[in-house]
């Protein structure tokens, strides 16, 4: 299996349970690990053989514009089975933290697998 990576992806979603959290737009740094095959893409040189990153990215950006979610565990395991099932992805490793939260913490977040090699 090869991994194609994206590293701190900076988007805005509403995210939380408190209702400051609901009513704006927080930061969120992304971190993904994709699992398949790039020999196809490696021999075509067509990026329509392998994921495009670019895809991936516009489409995160769009979906957590218009979405909420009270705990970045559930928003892990929504972009987790985007990736599998819309982008044909054969495992995942999301990474996903809040920016600036709290006081004295730089980062806070979760980090999950899923697919075929989790």
């Amino acid at each position: 299996m090869d991994i194609i990576f994206i590293d701190d992806l900076r988007a805005a979603t509403r995210i939380g349970i408190y209702p400051r959290e609901k009513a704006m737009p927080q930061t969120i740094e992304i971190s993904l690990r994709i699992g398949t095959s790039t020999a196809s893409a490696g021999a075509s040189d067509d990026i329509g053989d392998t994921i495009d990153y670019a895809q991936v990215v516009d489409c995160l950006r769009a979906e957590l514009a218009v979405r909420h979610f009270n705990l970045l565990e559930r928003l892990a395991e929504y972009v987790a089975t985007l990736l599998l099932e819309d982008f044909g992805a054969t495992w995942v490793r999301v990474s996903i933290a809040k920016v600036g939260m709290m006081r004295g913490v730089q980062r806070a977040g979760v980090v999950i697998e899923r697919g075929a090699a989790a």
